[in-house]
């Protein structure tokens, strides 16, 4: 399963976060401002956020094994 990437100005640098909901990250993290970008967030690199890398196994876990593929992607809505 892959996440879309979160993007916001007070987000550290050098670790990426899986986006979540209500504009929080998958470990909890809210920044003014923050987004879905249009880019995975992959839990396999490097930069990966640890915490966001334990939580998206898990939730990951509950889908269908059908919706586990390598193209699978979990997109939450963005608001207009």
């Amino acid at each position: 399963m892959r996440w879309e990437k979160a993007v916001a100005d007070g987000l550290a640098p050098g670790v990426s976060h899986a986006f979540g909901i209500f504009d929080k990250t998958l470990c909890g993290i809210q920044e003014a401002g923050m987004s879905p970008s249009d880019y995975w967030w992959l839990p396999e690199r490097e930069d990966a956020c640890g915490a966001c890398r334990e939580v998206a196994s898990v939730i990951d876990g509950r889908w269908p094994r059908s919706m586990r593929s390598e193209d699978a992607r979990v997109s939450v809505a963005r608001r207009l």
